[in-house]
């Protein structure tokens, strides 16, 4: 097992329609606007941005996001992630009931010194840091989709 290694998966129930939780996913830039532990988003071009990340714990992640897919039929935004985290992230934004269904999927492997470090006994506080700022993304979300 790479304990360096993290598979994430967030289910957000939304009362927006797919298409307005759509809207508002594909702007990362906005995402400090609506979700606290996103700090900073700075956009290189179209599809390349530098995000700055801070939940609970004490440190920062800052990586490079760059949009491989984008798919509104599908509700599908996707991106591969390099710097102090590797990978890729996806959205897949689907109706459900009045509503929508904001999925969050996430495979990346930590190349933070630190956090390598402290990866075998930091992973179970890693993993509930990681849950914490899903969680607050959620609530942010529903509070920017009220004021919309």
């Amino acid at each position: 097992m790479d304990w360096n290694q993290y598979r994430f998966r967030s289910l957000w129930p939304l009362p927006a329609p797919p298409a307005t939780v759509y809207d508002v996913l594909e702007r990362p830039e906005d995402y400090p606007r609506w979700w606290r532990q996103v700090r900073e988003v700075i956009r290189l071009d179209d599809t390349t941005g530098v995000i700055r990340i801070r939940s609970l714990l004490p440190y920062d992640m800052t990586f490079t996001a760059r949009e491989v897919r984008r798919d509104r039929a599908a509700g599908v935004l996707e991106t591969v992630l390099s710097g102090d985290i590797e990978g890729w992230a996806r959205w897949t934004v689907t109706p459900r009931g009045t509503g929508s269904l904001a999925r969050y999927d996430q495979v990346v492997s930590v190349h933070k010194p630190l956090l390598r470090r402290l990866a075998v006994p930091g992973r179970p506080v890693f993993r509930a840091n990681h849950a914490l700022m899903m969680r607050s993304g959620r609530r942010g979300l529903l509070r920017h989709l009220r004021a919309v």
